[in-house]
């Protein structure tokens, strides 16, 4: 067995940490697993078993690896993590996109992840530099909705905004923005961007004002809200909003 260590951006795999993110990219993304990797195959509890037949029907190989569980992990505890190659996923022109600019958090980025497909939303976008989509923290906290997703990393804005051919962009902001239920009477059936800036900073000055700015409005008892939180009531609001094609329905 390769001596699988602590994932670093740079490697061409990647890890499923925990049972149900390795269930999920079983589901979505089976070509790409390259082992199982599991604490131990005596008395196994229900779900790693399953886990351990499912491989072993698809022919990967499983191996009890807890020192490289530990160094992948940094944990005791993880008792299974799935090894995947990483792999490109090009996103649909024609549906509604999800763009994140410069995230920098782990937990935060897998939330969002997770609240899109949740919300019918498959096509994401990161501008670098940003998070690694495919860090097994973010893996873990998106409970495995990355492996559902096309996600297209970008090295700037204007590398996205080259060709919109009639799509709407929404950027979520504070400053030169309507309130989100003033703008969800007014939308058209183009397909639509939702941007979101960075955790601290926000969006950068010169995408203060393109677009049109949605205002999520809070209690002065706070700055803003968390970007995760933002996203997922952004996400939420304009999957609901009645659109010709689609009726306002959730996928």
């Amino acid at each position: 067995m390769p001596k699988y260590a602590a994932y670093h951006k740079d490697d061409p795999h990647s890890y499923a940490l925990g049972i149900f993110p390795s269930m999920e990219l079983l589901r979505a993304r089976p070509n790409q697993i390259r082992a199982l990797l599991v604490q131990s195959l005596k008395s196994p509890g229900e779900g790693l078993q399953k886990l351990i037949e499912a491989c072993g029907n698809r022919g990967f190989p499983i191996e009890e690896a807890p020192k490289a569980l530990q160094r992948i992990s940094g944990k005791e505890n993880c008792h299974a993590a799935l090894v995947f190659e990483k792999y490109e996923a090009a996103v649909d022109p024609s549906a509604d996109h999800v763009l994140l600019h410069n995230p920098s958090d782990a937990g935060n980025a897998g939330t969002i992840l997770r609240s899109a497909l949740g919300f019918g939303y498959r096509d994401l976008l990161i501008v670098r530099p940003g998070i690694d989509p495919f860090d097994p923290r973010v893996v873990r906290a998106s409970m495995g909705a990355v492996f559902h997703l096309n996600i297209a990393m970008l090295n700037s804005f204007e590398e996205y905004s080259g060709d919109l051919d009639g799509r709407e962009l929404f950027f979520f902001r504070l400053r030169n923005a309507d309130p989100l239920e003033s703008v969800l009477f007014t939308l058209s059936a183009a397909p639509r961007t939702l941007v979101f800036g960075n955790e601290a900073s926000g969006l950068p000055p010169e995408l203060e004002r393109p677009g049109r700015g949605v205002l999520i409005e809070h209690s002065g008892q706070i700055d803003s809200l968390n970007l995760s939180v933002a996203a997922g009531i952004g996400l939420y609001a304009f999957r609901r909003s009645v659109k010709p094609d689609k009726g306002g329905v959730l996928p």
